[in-house]
Formats: structure tokens, C-alpha cells, sequence
């Protein structure tokens, strides 16, 4: 063929090529159906025959063709019926994940009409989804000094169906301290908060356990939930406790040196370094200080010289318990000495001569 045949043939098919680009133009989105997503293979989509006025002869004959763009082809031409079916189970949030409105278009051509229709097949949502969090259990660390009202930020739920099918709401259950509020985001996605509605107490609960449910609006509606675990910090609230306001013990004074005479014990219901007691004397008299030690660690308070009843027969000290911040008690330890006989008797005379005549009578002093 030469050169001039050539350009000829080539512009016959580029015209051809621009009547069928026209004639699909023309007729796009004459025709129009919907389906649900998940259909099975060789559902009923449309009458194609009978809405184009379309003789089954062609048909029969494979003169009529659905064409996709797509690699993979969701539907199909019933030769005999005129129907078009679907070639595969759709998947809506597969297809069309971000798209609220999910199309596929397709186009069937008439080869001896040379005509070509578009078709648009819309996927509509069912509730096929769950709501989830990403995370099934999710872990909160709260000082129990927390003011009440506090908010704290919770992890959304997704759904990737559209409409009523999605997230429509939020739902906390749990106890009293805590409680759910729901903000409105900018794209008006909901966001939800955690509230502390009561003040908390480590001592009293070190854990809180709650349910986040997030459902969507189908019919049945689906819901998903998350565990939310809130573990309560400890803050110096409890002041170190004696276990008695006075402690009284009697030694004898022969007690030997080294001896612990007694052991005050103060407990703190804080944890950490907030429950650690440690303990000193109160410096009110250096006498005491010299005759007695407190150990500040066990409280024990033991004899540093011998005891001397006739030297003093009772102390009275102050101990105080004290926690690593400024929270303190006090108690009183009296220690009463006992005598013991360690004095042998002794005998004073005393005396002053006189001169006394010999014929004094009786009574003369």
C-alpha cells in the first residue's frame, strides 16, 4: 500500500474512533441503576434490552458488548434476557473508600450501529461494617489530684460505611467519677472526651474500668467498644497516722544501755515516697537527747546512758512522723523509771557535848 493509501486508512479509523468518542458523549448516562453493595455474582442490575428498544437477535448474535475501564469487570450482558448482571461481588468501601457517592460506569457498544451508551451504576451502602477502634484497650494515667470537670481526649471509632449506616454515636459506661462528652469536629466527625465528673481517690480505687461503645445508625444498629483502663497516681493527701496518740512503758533503771525502751509506728496511706515515714525527736531538752536515741527509719528509740532513778524518774518526749513532703503527725512517749535497790542505808549522826552537872535533876537538858 502506498504512502497516500496509508494516511487514508489512518484517517478513516481516527474518524471512526471520534464517532464513537462522540456518540458515547452524546448518550453518557442514559441509562442509570442502582444495586447494593454485595450482591452476588449474576445479580440483576437492569433491563438494558428492553430500555434501549434492543432486539435479543443482536444480542444473541454477540454484536452488543459491555466495555469497563477498569481492570476488573463488575458487569456483564445476559445474552438471552437483555439484562445486565453483575460479574463479581462488590464491595462498596473497596471500590469507593473515600467517595460518598460510589458510580461505576461502564459503556455498551452496538457494533452494527456503530452506537455506543454509557450506563452508571451506582453501589448503594449497606450495613456490612462495624464500628471499630483501632485500639481494643486503651490505658489512662490520671493524678488522683485531678480537678473535677478535667477532659481528656479519647480515640475515635471508624466505620466505613456512609449515611445512617456510619457512626452516629458514643456511649461511656463505667462509675460515678467519670462521664462522656461528645465534640462536633470541623468536618462534623464526633470526638469524644473522657470528663472526670468525681473527684478521685487512690486509696480508695487505685482502678477504673470503663466500656467506650461507638454504634452506627443501621437497622440493626452495629456497635463496637474499647476498653478504657484508668489508673489513678498517687498525690501526697494522707498525713503519716501513729498507731497510738501516747505511748507509755516503764523501765527499771538498771535497764542496760542499748536496750530499746520502745518503738512508735506511724503508717501513711500514700504510695512511693509520698508513704514513706521517717521519724525524729523533737530537741525540747538536751537531757533527753543525751539519755535516749530515736531511730528515724524503724522508730525505735533506744537507751544511750545508764538510768539514775534518783536523777529523774520520768521522761516526756515528742516524736513526729514525718512523709517526704510536708504532712506530719505527733505523738507523746512517756518513759517512767523504776527504782531499783542499788542505795545501801545510810546512818547520819550528828552531835554537840554539853556540860551537865552531876546532881542536874532528871529532865535537865
Amino acid at each position: 500500500m502506498c504512502a497516500a493509501g496509508r494516511r487514508w486508512g489512518r484517517r478513516q479509523r481516527a474518524l471512526l474512533w471520534g464517532v464513537l468518542l462522540a456518540a458515547w458523549e452524546a448518550a453518557w448516562g442514559q441509562l442509570r441503576y442502582s444495586v447494593p453493595e454485595e450482591m452476588p455474582k449474576g445479580s440483576f442490575v437492569g433491563d438494558v434490552a428492553k430500555d434501549l428498544g434492543l432486539q435479543l437477535r443482536a444480542l444473541s448474535d454477540r454484536s452488543v458488548h459491555i466495555v469497563e475501564r477498569g481492570r476488573t469487570q463488575y458487569f456483564t450482558l445476559h445474552g438471552k434476557s437483555g439484562h445486565l448482571v453483575t460479574a463479581e461481588r462488590i464491595d462498596r468501601e473497596q471500590l469507593c473508600r473515600l467517595v460518598e457517592k460510589c458510580v461505576l460506569r461502564c459503556e455498551l457498544i452496538v457494533e452494527g450501529q456503530m452506537q455506543v451508551y454509557g450506563i452508571e451504576v451506582e453501589i448503594k451502602d449497606i450495613n456490612d461494617n462495624v464500628p471499630t477502634f483501632r485500639e481494643a484497650e486503651i490505658e489512662l494515667r490520671m493524678s488522683e489530684a485531678t480537678a473535677p470537670a478535667s477532659r481528656f481526649s479519647l480515640p475515635r471509632a471508624h466505620d466505613p460505611d456512609t449515611g445512617r449506616n456510619s457512626l452516629q454515636s458514643y456511649e461511656l459506661s463505667g462509675d460515678e467519677h467519670f462521664s462522656l462528652a461528645v465534640q462536633a469536629g470541623p468536618g462534623g466527625d464526633q470526638r469524644p472526651e473522657l470528663v472526670l465528673a468525681k473527684a478521685l481517690d487512690r486509696e480508695e480505687a487505685a482502678f477504673h474500668e470503663l466500656v467506650l461503645r461507638a454504634s452506627d445508625g443501621g437497622d440493626p444498629a452495629r456497635t463496637g467498644t474499647a476498653r478504657i483502663r484508668v489508673t489513678v497516681l498517687d498525690a501526697n493527701d494522707n498525713a503519716p497516722v501513729f498507731s497510738q496518740a501516747e505511748y507509755t512503758v516503764r523501765v527499771p533503771e538498771d535497764v542496760p544501755v542499748g536496750s530499746v525502751l520502745v518503738t512508735v509506728t506511724a503508717t501513711d496511706a500514700d504510695e512511693g515516697l509520698y508513704g514513706q515515714v521517717k521519724y525524729s525527736m523533737k530537741k525540747e531538752t538536751d537531757t533527753a537527747l543525751d539519755i535516749f536515741h530515736l531511730d528515724s527509719e524503724t522508730g525505735a528509740i533506744k537507751l544511750l546512758r545508764i538510768l539514775d532513778f534518783e536523777e529523774g524518774d520520768s521522761y516526756e518526749l515528742e516524736v513526729q512522723a514525718h512523709d517526704s513532703g510536708a504532712l506530719f503527725d505527733t505523738t507523746k512517749v512517756v518513759i517512767t523509771v523504776t527504782d531499783v535497790n542499788d542505795n545501801a542505808p545510810e546512818l547520819t549522826v550528828s552531835s554537840k557535848l554539853n556540860e551537865i552537872s552531876e546532881d542536874a535533876p532528871p529532865g535537865s537538858s
